[in-house]
C-alpha cells in the first residue's frame, strides 16, 4: 500500500547513483592510504632501483588519486557527502 506510505516509495527512487558514489568514495579513502603508503616507502629506500621503485609508485599513487578526485568532481561529490555517506551507513 504505497499510497499510504509515500515515503517508502521516495526512498527507493532517491539517487540512482548512490551506490557509485559511495564506490567511488571508498576507492578514494583506499587511494589516500596508497598514497601515504607510497610517500613512507620512498623514506626508508636505500638503493638507486628501490628509489626509482618507489618514486614511480608514489607518482602513480598521486595519478591515480588525482583521477578519482576528477571523478568525484564529475560526479558532483563533496567533502560534505564523505561525512553523510557515513552517517547513512551507520
Amino acid at each position: 500500500m504505497l499510497w499510504r506510505f509515500p515515503w517508502k516509495w521516495r526512498k527507493k527512487q532517491e539517487d540512482p547513483l548512490l551506490k557509485d558514489k559511495q564506490i567511488l568514495l571508498e576507492e578514494i579513502r583506499v587511494a589516500v592510504v596508497e598514497w601515504q603508503y607510497a610517500q613512507q616507502r620512498l623514506d626508508y629506500m636505500v638503493e638507486q632501483d628501490q628509489i626509482d621503485y618507489a618514486i614511480y609508485a608514489l607518482e602513480a599513487a598521486e595519478k591515480r588519486y588525482e583521477m578519482l578526485l576528477k571523478n568525484a568532481k564529475k560526479l558532483n561529490i563533496h567533502a560534505l557527502h564523505v561525512g553523510m555517506s557515513r552517517v547513512a551507513e551507520g
